[in-house]
């Protein structure tokens, strides 16, 4: 349980994450997830990043249950801290970072895979933002990275999810495939890549980011401060605690 790397080529680093039952990460998690990244890209032999999962979804966000039996606002600090780590290592890899995403991918794991620069998903993960049920605000900088402006707003307001078929349409994933050949298809777009010189790639991804229209550290530390006024006006505790409570009646 928690991240790994492995390297199945010389010039490919997989990080996987796996916090089960549903890979909600503790405020631990995202730091060690953001240190995994950081490593993997700085190793002078690697050339790309597949960030993967295990068990039944990519990624379902922070870790509420943690959030709530925490007292003051460390948990929050730190939750917020640790995402943002985390996005900001995505995005910051030397290399390019391919997102291999099976089942769901709520809340944090959007930042983690609006800052990858490609998508390969299986077709049953679904993607979304359930941010407003959960008491907080934040990761529309990353939703709005995958779709349009408006759709992004839409789905934003209702909490609702949009499939990885839908986001193939709008070209932000890059392919779609049976679950049972995600990871194939993850290192078959990761080879591709890794294929390039090592240093031009290099320069190639920090090009790139140098262009983005949005600072995405920026735009989402903006994004958190909402989710700071939210928790200390009640509001946000009252929202997660009807999570927890709602998910405990259901174990």
């Amino acid at each position: 349980m928690g991240v790994s790397t492995s390297a199945p080529d010389e010039r490919i680093a997989v990080v996987t994450v796996d916090f089960p039952p549903v890979n909600a990460l503790p405020v631990q998690g995202w730091y060690d997830l953001a240190a995994a990244v950081r490593a993997a890209g700085a190793d002078p032999k690697v050339r790309c990043v597949v960030l993967t999962a295990t068990g039944r979804g990519f990624n379902a966000g922070v870790d509420i249950k943690e959030m709530q039996r925490t007292e003051g606002h460390e948990a929050l600090i730190g939750a917020n801290r640790g995402c943002f780590e985390a996005f900001s290592a995505v995005y910051d890899c030397e290399v390019p970072v391919v997102a291999a995403v099976h089942g769901f991918c709520l809340g944090g794991g959007i930042g983690l895979v609006g800052n990858a620069d490609a998508i390969v998903a299986s077709e049953d993960a679904t993607f979304g933002l359930p941010e407003l049920d959960r008491g907080a605000l934040g990761a529309a900088t990353h939703l709005a990275r995958l779709v349009p402006q408006h759709l992004m707003r839409a789905l934003y307001y209702t909490s609702r999810t949009v499939t990885a078929e839908e986001l193939h349409r709008h070209g932000s994933v890059w392919q779609v495939v049976p679950r049972a050949q995600l990871h194939e298809a993850a290192m078959e777009l990761a080879r591709e890549i890794a294929a390039k010189d090592g240093h031009l790639i290099r320069l190639a991804k920090a090009a790139i980011n140098g262009i983005d229209p949005v600072d995405v550290r920026r735009s989402y530390r903006y994004e958190q401060g909402f989710t700071f006024e939210a928790n200390l006006s009640g509001i946000a505790d009252r929202h997660r605690d009807a999570f927890v409570s709602a998910k405990e009646d259901r174990s």
